[in-house]
């Protein structure tokens, strides 16, 4: 079926009636066509296909990573982390969302492994919190972001939920040192103390803040 451009054209060219309609239109306008056809191809590059945009998540390709902006805690953890030279300086992320979705302290699962591992410094297979480790018995996770979540839930089911909210209560059940309670506690007052320095702006100052003469360093397990 001839198209009403072209009709319209032979209606004024009848001469080109013995020949196919497209071909005459084609011999004729290409020279018009040409450039429309281009600028709409060009503006379709341009545009993009939004079917499929570039910045979408693309659930077929499980490789493809969601940039995310930092939580404003895990900017601290992470600084704090620096300061010792931490492998976990790199997992403040994980320490946060971790804590978020157990409904702990950001601080505890950190100051824990301060305690028993510098920080991941001194450690068994990505294991810095000493969990699962008595006597002869020897546990190890996948990576450190296995061994943060694992450690995370393990505290919300079998302390947190159980009433044991804080390293005092926890004590008791999680180590055989009775300092190790006051240990996990001063790192988590000086982690909060750090945010303080490092966010001014930001600064609270708190009368009833309890503090503690323990140094960093017999804070660290010996």
């Amino acid at each position: 079926m001839t198209s009403p451009v072209v009709s319209a054209i032979l209606r004024f060219h009848p001469d080109t009636y013995p020949y196919k309609y497209e071909d005459v239109f084609m011999n004729k306008y290409k020279f018009i066509l040409m450039p429309i056809m281009l600028l709409a191809f060009s503006t379709s590059i341009l545009a993009g296909d939004s079917s499929n945009p570039p910045d979408s998540p693309d659930s077929s390709n499980p490789s493809r990573i969601e940039a995310r902006q930092l939580d404003e805690r895990a900017k601290v953890l992470s600084e704090y982390f620096k300061k010792y030279n931490s492998p976990f300086q790199y997992h403040a992320q994980d320490f946060i969302d971790a804590a978020d979705e157990n409904g702990l302290d950001w601080k505890l699962v950190p100051a824990i492994s301060g305690v028993e591992s510098t920080f991941g410094k001194h450690s068994y297979g990505y294991n810095a919190w000493g969990w699962g480790i008595y006597g002869d018995n020897r546990l190890g996770f996948n990576s450190w972001r296995d061994g943060i979540y694992t450690v995370s839930g393990g505290l919300k089911k079998n302390y947190v939920d159980k009433g044991l909210t804080e390293p005092y209560s926890m004590n008791k059940v999680y180590a055989s040192s009775k300092t190790w309670g006051s240990r996990v506690t001063y790192f988590m007052d000086d982690m909060e103390q750090f945010e303080e320095e490092i966010k001014p702006a930001a600064k609270i100052v708190n009368p009833l803040k309890k503090t503690f003469g323990a140094s960093a360093q017999i804070a660290f397990k010996i």
